[in-house]
């Protein structure tokens, strides 16, 4: 089964390129998460999109055509460069942050969502990266229990969260019971658009949603752990031969 996750959707956005992906997904009925920056401050985002006084009803719209909404970090400005349980990238809004802040972050983006009659059962944070701290903030600001992000084969559960992980970054076979792939909008360019139809068109009956997925007890097994060493690994390996 495949998943589609959505980043960055805020009041500065491409808006041409978020309706162009909005028709792509109806015309194949996909239907996917959406995660939303609830207090937009990241420079590069407002810098370049005008302001849109209709977002929130925008996403309104989305919630009540069976899109799944995501909270999708606070401000989208990073604070530290640690990349925390969920190491892709090190730079984070989250990881390596107080508790007490992190907190204050999720219950003033739930805030911010309610205000608009906005409803999220989903986290993701900005690049991927969390921590400990992140999910606790969860318990106690939120009645989020569920994480869009790590590597694994499936849907698990440790601790008081599901996981639905995120293995790719763009459309392609892959070996896994559960994939979701991650696009951002905003920075697409035709190409970008053109795959995802050619792969919609071949598999979209292979897409399921959110609200579909089974949130069983299932822990992560040696199989999750081996993939998510072995990605970790073969990343780590390109950042060298990068020089990064």
């Amino acid at each position: 089964m495949y998943l589609i996750r959505l980043d960055d959707a805020s009041a500065y956005m491409d808006l041409e390129k978020w309706n162009r992906i909005e028709e792509l997904l109806d015309k194949y009925s996909i239907y996917p998460i959406v995660g939303i920056i609830p207090n937009n401050q990241d420079k590069a985002l407002i810098n370049q999109y005008p302001f849109d006084v209709n977002f929130w009803s925008k996403a309104k719209k989305w919630q009540e055509k069976n899109w799944t909404i995501a909270l999708h970090g606070y401000t989208h400005v990073y604070l530290t460069n640690d990349g925390g349980i969920n190491p892709v990238n090190n730079q984070s809004e989250f990881a390596g942050v107080s508790l007490a802040e992190q907190i204050y972050k999720i219950s003033q983006g739930i805030k911010i969502f309610k205000e608009h009659g906005i409803e999220t059962e989903v986290f993701f944070a900005p690049s991927h990266t969390f921590d400990l701290n992140t999910l606790e903030a969860l318990k106690q600001a939120s009645k989020i229990r569920v994480i869009s992000d790590t590597i694994a084969n499936n849907v698990y559960k440790k601790g008081e969260f599901h996981f639905i992980p995120q293995q790719s970054g763009e459309v392609r076979k892959l070996p896994f019971k559960l994939t979701t792939f991650c696009y951002h909008p905003n920075t697409m360019d035709e190409e970008d658009f053109n795959q995802l139809e050619r792969f919609f068109s071949i598999y979209h009956r292979k897409f399921t949603r959110f609200e579909d997925l089974v949130f069983t007890n299932r822990n992560a097994n040696l199989y999750d752990v081996f993939l998510k060493k072995l990605y970790f690994s073969i990343r780590a390996i390109r950042n060298k031969l990068r020089g990064r």
